[in-house]
């Protein structure tokens, strides 16, 4: 894959990150991105808002056609959206996690206008409400920071990052009604971290992101540094793969050292596409891909790496200059066919990628 499209200010040169100020052709620390064959939606995690290109952008810099979250295009601050992250599409429905306001919002028609409401709100009594799993207790309907989101075999899944599980519904679910899976806990009421142990196959730290194939969840376990895999049907159950680790109850950060094709150092994103499985592997400063999908064990090293020169590398922007190849703190990761979207969070901009041949 190469690069091909940079969405974002351009950068003024070497080092010096691309302007952030909130315009409806700029981003600042963008974290979650969707790319389907019409249309890309990005969240502008922080400029507090929804950028959405309903037709595709085809230039460098091109600007976004629908603003949510904000009245305008430059407009900022925390206000119908606080730190948006994850962005998902179900059958021409939106769905966003607000990840600071502890809720998940949908829209049922992506919308064509600027600062559309949302039509419904999972995770808070109504939309005026703010507070951290509905402002009570840990249960199995409320969210605390909800950072990533996904789809597979026609059930919602939701990274309840805060607290430290993820979440499955059958189908869209209503307000109010409680998770049918709970990944990470013993039960609704529990949030620890790692099961309040040590990590193992079946806990979390921070879950921050969700992606299918047709035969595994997969779930960015960001703060143990890997990926962890469920063959289905899902439970909660140790996992059957795991990623960037050499065995299922290890959770190794060698920060000074470098990375190879079998480590991962806080893996923020996750996407598939058909049996590829693309990860954002964000504190490397790199994306990392597997050409085919392993289903069971662990270590995995993985065929490919972008934003990096070789396996081993892993500085910001490869401590040399702001490039259309380069990375810096990549966190978001959506792959459509032969294009992936990266949300290169650190220097504000969304890259897309496209596969050669």
């Amino acid at each position: 894959m190469k690069p091909a499209l940079w969405l974002g200010a351009p950068a003024p040169g070497r080092l010096a990150l691309p302007a952030a100020g909130p315009t409806a052709s700029q981003l600042y620390a963008p974290r979650g991105v969707w790319l389907d064959a019409q249309r890309l939606i990005v969240a502008d995690s922080g400029n507090h808002r929804v950028l959405i290109w309903h037709t595709g952008p085809t230039q460098d810099h091109q600007p976004a056609d629908v603003v949510l979250g904000q009245p305008d295009f430059t407009t900022e601050g925390p206000k119908g959206l606080h730190l948006p992250t994850g962005v998902l599409v179900v059958d021409d429905q939106l769905l966003v996690c607000d990840a600071w306001h502890h809720r998940v919002l949908i829209w049922d028609r992506i919308p064509t206008s600027p600062n559309t409401p949302p039509a419904a709100v999972l995770g808070q009594p109504h939309q005026e409400a703010t507070e951290p799993n509905r402002g009570g207790a840990i249960s199995g309907c409320g969210f605390y920071w909800p950072y990533g989101i996904g789809w597979a075999k026609g059930w919602l899944w939701v990274a309840d990052t805060g607290n430290r599980r993820v979440l499955g519904w059958q189908g869209i679910p209503s307000d109010g009604q409680a998770a049918d899976i709970i990944l990470g806990q013993p039960d609704a009421t529990h949030g620890a971290e790692n099961r309040g142990g040590p990590v193992a196959g079946d806990s979390f730290r921070w879950p921050h992101a969700v992606a299918a194939t047709e035969e595994l969840l997969f779930v960015a376990d960001a703060g143990n540094h890997r990926v962890l895999g469920w063959l289905f049907p899902v439970s909660d159950r140790p996992a059957d793969v795991v990623l960037g680790q050499p065995a299922f109850d290890t959770n190794h950060e060698s920060p000074y050292a470098p990375p190879g094709p079998s480590t991962l150092r806080f893996p923020y994103g996750v996407t598939t596409w058909k049996n590829e499985l693309s990860v954002a592997d964000t504190a490397n400063n790199r994306v990392v891909h597997w050409n085919t999908v392993p289903t069971t064990g662990a270590g995995h090293p993985a065929n490919a790496v972008f934003g990096q020169e070789t396996f081993a590398s892993a500085g910001e922007n490869r401590w040399q200059a702001v490039t259309a190849d380069s990375l810096c703190w990549p966190y978001g990761v959506c792959r459509c066919g032969p294009r992936l979207a990266i949300a290169d969070s650190g220097n504000n901009r969304v890259m897309i990628w496209q596969q050669e041949g």
